[in-house]
């Protein structure tokens, strides 16, 4: 079952040149994964500081995979405590 992944996060202005930097890295990594369909992150035009994020994955497992590598990143120190507003479908196995 395809897990897909939709939903944005608001990144403060403080940090916004950080998230922007880490971007590029943790994209290739993501997509590099086994299992990655997809992965899309999309900085708005309003309101400032929101991107846009999209991904899928093949089977629940690739996801839990990239969430954990996800969690030991450059991409995860960047954007610690910021809140992501995501919904997850597919999870279910």
């Amino acid at each position: 079952m395809v897990v897909r992944l939709t939903g944005y996060i608001d990144v403060p202005l403080e940090r916004l040149e950080a998230v922007r930097a880490a971007l590029p890295e943790h994209t290739r990594l993501t997509l590099a994964e086994q299992g990655c369909l997809s992965f899309e992150v999309v900085e708005c035009a309003t309101p400032v500081g929101r991107f846009d994020v999209r991904e899928s994955f093949t089977t629940p497992q690739a996801f839990k995979a990239h969430q954990l590598r996800g969690s030991k990143s450059a991409w995860a120190v960047v954007t610690k405590d910021i809140p992501r507003h995501y919904s997850i479908e597919g999870l279910e196995e």
